[in-house]
């Protein structure tokens, strides 16, 4: 593998929390979702998507991360706005991903995401194997779901996202 890193902030959280898991190189153009598992031959039901949702008209803003299949799209207006208690939440944009997770749109992870729930639909979990993010667009990371229940923030939520249609 050439110089493609983990961000620091996921490297420390994967040592720390004993996360077994595998680096894959990926090409930063290649780094969404379609794009990735097209190119490297991974099925859509593989690939988990890791999304900052931020709440709407609510000061201080609540933010969670929610974990959900590529083949499901995240329930934000009922699931989500529920989990945060407020009324309307919405996916962040990219300047507030990167300024609250450190993280880029593409290569959002769970691991290294401190101070901030993070919710995980239940179909990731039934998965053997899954690929997120590495923190950053030229990595992604293989690893079984379960492994991210040693996140101490992590919570499996039945019913976080719906299958697309």
């Amino acid at each position: 593998m050439s110089e493609t890193i983990l961000l620091p902030v996921v490297e420390d959280a994967l040592a720390h929390y004993e996360i077994a898991h595998t680096i894959l190189e990926c090409l930063p153009e290649l780094a969404d979702t379609a794009a990735f598992c097209e190119h490297y031959h991974v099925a859509p039901d593989q690939a988990a998507n890791t999304i900052l949702v931020a709440s709407r008209k609510v000061e201080p803003t609540r933010y969670a991360v929610c974990v959900v299949l590529g083949t499901t799209r995240l329930d934000v207006n009922q699931k989500v706005c529920a989990l945060l208690e407020v009324k309307r939440a919405s996916f962040a944009d990219a300047e507030t991903t990167l300024s609250r997770t450190g993280m880029l749109i593409g290569g959002v992870t769970a691991p290294g995401i401190a101070e901030t729930p993070i919710y995980v639909d239940s179909a990731v979990m039934q998965q053997p194997a899954v690929v997120m993010g590495g923190g950053n667009r030229s990595s992604k990371l293989l690893l079984d779901p379960r492994e991210l229940l040693k996140l101490p923030q992590v919570s499996v939520i039945e019913g976080l996202a719906r299958p697309r249609e």
